[in-house]
């Protein structure tokens, strides 16, 4: 389970409760490699639904109107040999691209306006893909292959932001993926975009400039800077941030059904949520495995794009996916 918030400077959880059911006979915590918090339950028991219901109280104080104190970066990106060192899992392409398709792209926003700095760029690479392509929710598993969302034209938000971290990674940036909450006000009068619910888990970019470290540019929306984000995992490839996974034991023909729920409430004493605001959150997510003796596993491959409130009730697929993680 990665449903935990991370601990930051702009963000610090206050209270977390996680409610499971059934009881699992066992049930701990880690961080991975990443410092990513980590579920691990088992179970004993059998039961008609498995439920995970996670509450957490979360403090943030977000950058607002963000642009960092030197924008004018030059390119390529200048790393220190010790952040070279840290970056190399961040700097490497992990995408099948042999003709540099999304290379060739990325470098096309270089020339327009003649010398452009590295902060200038990104940001017309997040708004570039929320503008020039359309946002579909996807139900199949994994990420879509960004040359193929170049192909298409459309993606999830994962898709967008995995296209947006090679794109990054080709003209020599670290960069990583990251996913958890959209968090917007429901009083707040933009309106939701794409996977972007007033509630909803989400997944974006984060790209390390030096002097100002971790980056955040949501494609999806085109926007730069955390505001409405609240970080659950960051990690260089998405297959390690997966929400929750795992097996259970019951019949092929045994019917899987999901629903999926998050919902965000604010409270500030000084009523301004883009200086310091303390948000709610509730994520909930029953599966359904009826009978219990033939190991399959189970998975929510497409969490990252779920809206708030979103049910899904469909018969499992023929042959699911392995487990990743052991989890």
């Amino acid at each position: 389970m990665m449903l935990h918030p991370r601990d930051s400077h702009d963000q610090r959880v206050i209270q977390a409760d996680l409610r499971i059911s059934p009881e699992p006979r066992s049930q701990r915590f880690v961080q991975d490699a990443f410092g990513n918090h980590v579920g691990i339950a088992r179970f004993s028991r059998r039961s008609n639904e498995l439920s995970f219901e996670s509450v957490v109280c979360v403090e943030r104080s977000p950058r607002v109107g963000f642009v960092p104190e030197d924008a004018g970066w030059p390119l390529p990106a200048d790393y220190s040999i010790d952040e070279l060192r840290d970056l190399a899992p961040y700097l490497e392409r992990h995408q099948l691209d042999p003709i540099d398709a999304v290379g060739r792209w990325a470098r096309e926003l270089l020339f327009p306006s003649g010398a452009i700095g590295a902060f200038e760029l990104l940001t017309r690479l997040s708004r570039g893909i929320h503008h020039g392509f359309i946002y579909r929710r996807r139900e199949a598993k994994g990420v879509q292959p960004p040359v193929e969302t170049l192909r298409l034209g459309h993606g999830s938000c994962r898709d967008f932001a995995v296209l947006m971290i090679e794109a990054a990674r080709s003209i020599g940036f670290a960069a990583r993926f990251a996913s958890g909450y959209l968090a917007v006000p429901s009083d707040d009068p933009r309106e939701p975009t794409g996977c972007s619910g007033r509630g909803a888990t989400h997944a974006w970019a984060q790209i390390y400039l030096p002097g100002a470290g971790w980056i955040d540019f949501d494609p999806t929306s085109g926007g730069v800077g955390n505001v409405d984000l609240v970080t659950v995992a960051v990690v260089p490839d998405p297959r390690h941030a997966i929400p929750l996974h795992g097996t259970y034991v019951g019949f092929p023909s045994d019917h899987l059904g999901m629903e999926v729920q998050v919902s965000v409430t604010f409270d500030s004493p000084k009523g301004d949520l883009d200086r310091s605001a303390t948000d709610r959150i509730s994520t909930i997510g029953p599966m359904r495995a009826p009978r219990q003796n033939h190991r399959s596993p189970v998975g929510l491959r497409g969490y990252p794009e779920l809206e708030t409130g979103a049910k899904r009730s469909q018969p499992a697929p023929p042959a699911l996916p392995q487990a990743e993680g052991g989890a």
